[in-house]
């Protein structure tokens, strides 16, 4: 046996350490490796037997990468074929590419799960009534909230982190950028495994991630594919209808009364939200406007305004693209922030709270405002609650963007599918066809007409999608709920039922 199995032996035995045994073995190398590999381990399988992870836990993943993380599939099919049953998934999303967790859940590997959104394949299957209980949708707010609040008790946290040394001081700037919703899982779980792809020499810096919340570490080939972070959802539109919509949001803004030197700004995803950005440009040049921050998912549009000196400072809690995630590397005032300093309203200060303007997407609105971003028109689930419900309840002004018509079915309802943004959140209604301003603002439509703004009523823009499309032939549902909906506080504000036609 040579001078390290010696010491891995003597490390594992208490008894031989009670009985002063260490006192053999050289007190430099022993305390050289302990400093060095105690929380290295050769293989999943080992770390996950290191943090006990037994039956019936709590484990919990990130979304730095999107579509493009490669860690839950890694790390669920090691667990499954463990033979682990009836563990709490809370991952703050999941993606399209995660459809092997289909199998898991009919095994009996998942029980229940909470999270932000989900997609694909996973999504239909859940919508067709896959799991016994139903999924938990939070906002990102709303996650951290539970965590805290202790609903979501996370035993086992397993993060994919591109980089770190081997004492766990771990960080994504440079690769997929802000590591913010990770960080609040590090602070937070039992036990923490980080997945690295690259070590670096002790100590690294700066750090998202630090070295006293790390327990285990295990290096594996790639934690995700950084080219898929910005899929659709998150894409520069070249679309002429939604570069309408966003000239109209950016026309609202303007004549808000909230657009001056030193506002602040989120856009959430979707191609007509994110453009926005590109006709405010011009209005920031031209009235000599900087803003005083950027919030939330940080875009290339945003880096370029914020290194051209329209935007001061970004606070990035999830790099929403490649852009996105270098410049966190090289612009000092690009700052990452958790998602618990993003959008909890429990915590001791949100930055959702300092926010003026925010612009977000929606699959539909009804009369009331109420909004939808996560049923499609076939009630199956197809988005993400994400920052909606965290972002438009804080801002000054919450403008939604959407077609008039999507598909050939009218995106403006009397009751949509499925609530997500209370509608006592929402000021405006931007389309293709119309704005329309929430009766309870009447101070901001009499502000916006005041400025030439030309405004319709929301029955209107309902009846005239209407024309456009016939009434939609109602969905048949069953009584067996498939997902609730949490609003950010933790209160189920709707439920999501079985699509009759897939039972």
């Amino acid at each position: 046996m040579n001078q390290k199995e010696r010491i891995s032996t003597y490390l594992e035995s208490k008894e031989a350490i009670h009985a002063g045994e260490y006192k053999k073995i050289c007190k430099l190398d022993l305390l050289e490796t302990i400093a060095n590999n105690r929380k290295i381990c050769h293989s999943m399988e080992q770390a996950i037997e290191k943090c006990g992870l037994k039956d019936g836990m709590t484990i919990s993943f990130h979304h730095a990468f999107r579509n493009g993380d490669y860690v839950i599939n890694m790390v669920m099919e090691v667990i499954a074929n463990k033979g682990f049953k009836n563990l709490t998934l809370a991952a703050s999303s999941l993606n399209s590419c995660n459809s092997p967790l289909v199998q898991y859940i009919k095994d009996g590997v998942i029980t229940k799960i909470y999270t932000s959104g989900i997609r694909g394949e996973l999504a239909e299957e859940i919508s067709a009534g896959i799991m016994n209980e139903p999924v938990n949708i939070h906002s990102h707010g709303g996650r951290v909230h539970l965590v805290k609040t202790g609903e979501i008790k996370i035993d086992v946290a397993f993060l994919g982190v591109p980089v770190c040394d081997e004492y766990g001081n771990a960080s994504g700037v440079g690769f997929c950028g802000s590591l913010g919703y990770a960080k609040v899982d590090a602070a937070n779980a039992d036990k923490v495994i980080l997945l690295t792809e690259k070590f670096e020499e002790y100590p690294f810096t700066p750090a998202s991630i630090a070295q006293d919340e790390v327990d285990y570490i295990v290096k594996v080939d790639q934690v995700g594919d950084p080219n898929k972070i910005g899929a659709d959802a998150t894409r520069m539109t070249s679309n002429p209808r939604e570069l309408l919509i966003a000239r109209k949001a950016s026309e609202v803004i303007a004549k808000s009364g909230f657009f001056k030197d030193g506002f602040s700004l989120q856009t959430g995803s979707g191609g007509a939200a994110l453009a926005v950005t590109r006709f405010l440009e011009n209005k920031m040049r031209s009235r000599n406007i900087k803003a005083g921050f950027a919030l939330g998912g940080i875009t290339s549009s945003m880096v370029k305004l914020h290194e051209a000196g329209l935007i001061k400072k970004l606070l990035d809690v999830q790099s929403f693209d490649k852009d996105a995630a270098q410049s966190l590397k090289v612009n000092p005032n690009h700052l990452e922030i958790s998602a618990n300093q993003y959008a909890n309203y429990s915590s001791k200060g949100a930055s959702v709270e300092r926010l003026d303007v925010v612009v977000l997407s929606a699959l539909e609105i009804d009369v009331n405002f109420n909004v939808n971003v996560l049923t499609g028109s076939d009630g199956v689930i197809r988005g993400a609650s994400g920052g909606h419900s965290d972002t438009a309840a804080s801002a000054q002004l919450a403008i939604i963007v959407a077609p008039l018509v999507r598909g050939r079915l009218p995106t403006v309802v009397d009751q949509v599918l499925t609530c997500v943004t209370p509608g006592e959140n929402i000021d405006v209604l931007v389309t293709d066809h119309g704005i329309a301003v929430n009766p309870e603002r009447p101070n901001l439509k009499r502000r916006l007409e005041d400025a030439g703004v030309s405004l319709v009523s929301i029955e209107e823009l309902k009846n005239r999608a209407l024309e456009l499309t016939g009434i939609p032939k109602p969905i048949e549902f069953t009584d067996k709920p498939v997902a609730v909906v949490r609003y950010r506080d933790g209160r189920v504000i709707d439920v999501v039922y079985q699509v009759k036609h897939y039972g």
